[in-house]
C-alpha cells in the first residue's frame, strides 16, 4: 500500500516542511508493531537527508490504542518537556494521504528488539540502563499535561476497582471462557485495599513501558517509543509492567525488564523523583501487568480467529497468554506453581 503512496506521500512532506524538492526511498517496515506499523523511511528534503518513521494504525487494532492525532499530541508534550522521544514532525489524520492516518518522526539510531537487548547486555551496563530507564521514567511522569493533552480522560477515584471492572468486560466479550483470569481478577479485588495509592498522585503514564519499547544503542538509552496506550494513572502502573515478569523475556532474574536489578532501577527513579518506591505497590501493579496483558494477548489472537486480521503474529500471541497465566499464579502464591529456572545470558 505505503509503495503505491510514496509520490502522495512527497506532496504531503513538500507541504508540510515547505522544500521545493522532496523525495522518499521505502526501507521496509520495522520489527515489532502487531497494534501500529512503523515503516523507515529515507526522505530528501532540498537534498538533505532526513531518517524518519511513519507510524499507521494496524488493519484491527484494540480500543486502548490511541489514534495518531493523539499519540502525536503526546509525542510533542514530551519532546518539548526534554523526554527522550522520537521528534515528532508531522501529522496526516484524515487519511487522504494513504490511504489511512499516520505521523512522522525523526528516525533515530539503536535497537528496541527485546529478545536480542536482554541476552547481549552485559550485567554492569544492564544495571546501568535499568538505572537510566528509572530515572527517565521519573521524569516523564513529572509532565504536566496541559490543555495540550486535555483528551486524556481523569481515572476513576478507585482505579484498581475501575481497571478490574473493565477487565471482566473485556474476558466477557471473548468467545471462550478464561477461568484463570477470572480467579486471577477475584484475588486481586481481594488484595487491592492494602496497595491503594491514595496520595492524590495521578500522573502522566506510558502504560506500555517495558523492553521492546525503547530503543538502546551502545547500552545507553535513547529514546522511549510506542505512546499509544499513554494516559493518566497510577506512577506504579509503569513501575510494575515494566518489573512485570512477562516483559523480561526469559531473563527473570533480572526483574527490571530483563535487563538488570529491581534495586537499579528503583535507584533511578528515586533519585530523579525525589520518592522512594514501594516495593509492594510495584509487585501488586506486576501482577495487574500480567492480567491486562494476558487479556490483550487474548484479544489480539482474536483479531486473526475472528476474520478481522488474518496474521499468523496475531494467533502465536494468543499463546503468550498460557505463559503469564502460569506466571500470574507463580505471582499471586498459588501452591504447587514454582517460578520458572532463571536462564543466564550464555545459556540464550
Amino acid at each position: 500500500m505505503l509503495a503505491n503512496r510514496i509520490a502522495a506521500l512527497c506532496a504531503f512532506v513538500r507541504e508540510k516542511s515547505g522544500a521545493g524538492d522532496v523525495t522518499a526511498t521505502l526501507i521496509g517496515r520495522l520489527g515489532g508493531g502487531a497494534i501500529q506499523h512503523n515503516w523507515a523511511i529515507d526522505l530528501s528534503l532540498d537534498g538533505v537527508a532526513h531518517p524518519v518513521v511513519l507510524r499507521t494504525d494496524a488493519p484491527s487494532g484494540i480500543a486502548e490504542s490511541r489514534g495518531k492525532d493523539q499519540e502525536f499530541a503526546i509525542l510533542r508534550v514530551l519532546h518539548a518537556a526534554g523526554i527522550k522521544v522520537p521528534e515528532p514532525l508531522w501529522l496526516e489524520e484524515t487519511g487522504r494521504v494513504i490511504g489511512t492516518p499516520f505521523h512522522v518522526t525523526r528516525r533515530l539510531g539503536g535497537s528496541a528488539d527485546p529478545r536480542k537487548l536482554v541476552r547481549n547486555i552485559e550485567e554492569e551496563p544492564g544495571e546501568t540502563l535499568a538505572r537510566e530507564l528509572g530515572a527517565e521514567i521519573a521524569r516523564l511522569h513529572a509532565v504536566k499535561p496541559g490543555d495540550a493533552l486535555g483528551f486524556l480522560p481523569q481515572p476513576a477515584s478507585n482505579l484498581v476497582a475501575d481497571r478490574l471492572n473493565h477487565h471482566r468486560a473485556q474476558l466477557d466479550a471473548l468467545p471462550e471462557p478464561q477461568p484463570v483470569l477470572e480467579w486471577a481478577i477475584n484475588r486481586l479485588q481481594d488484595e487491592a485495599p492494602a496497595y491503594l495509592h491514595n496520595d492524590d498522585r495521578v500522573v502522566l503514564c506510558h502504560r506500555d513501558f517495558r523492553t521492546g519499547n525503547y530503543l538502546v544503542e551502545n547500552d545507553r538509552l535513547v529514546a522511549l517509543l510506542d505512546l499509544e496506550f499513554a494516559g493518566l494513572s497510577d506512577p506504579y502502573e509503569d513501575l510494575g509492567w515494566f518489573c512485570a515478569r512477562c516483559w523480561r523475556f526469559g531473563m527473570v532474574g533480572a526483574e527490571a525488564g530483563g535487563i538488570g536489578s529491581r534495586s537499579a532501577f528503583y535507584a533511578g527513579y528515586a533519585e530523579a523523583s525525589g520518592r522512594n518506591v514501594d516495593d509492594d505497590k510495584v509487585r501488586f501493579w506486576e501482577q495487574m501487568a500480567a492480567l491486562r496483558w494476558a487479556i490483550m494477548a487474548l484479544e489480539q489472537a482474536e483479531r486473526h480467529l475472528a476474520g478481522r486480521e488474518r496474521s499468523l503474529e496475531l494467533a502465536l500471541t494468543g499463546l503468550v497468554a498460557l505463559e503469564t497465566e502460569y506466571d500470574l499464579l507463580v505471582d499471586l502464591n498459588l501452591p504447587g506453581f514454582k517460578p520458572a529456572p532463571r536462564k543466564t545470558r550464555l545459556e540464550n
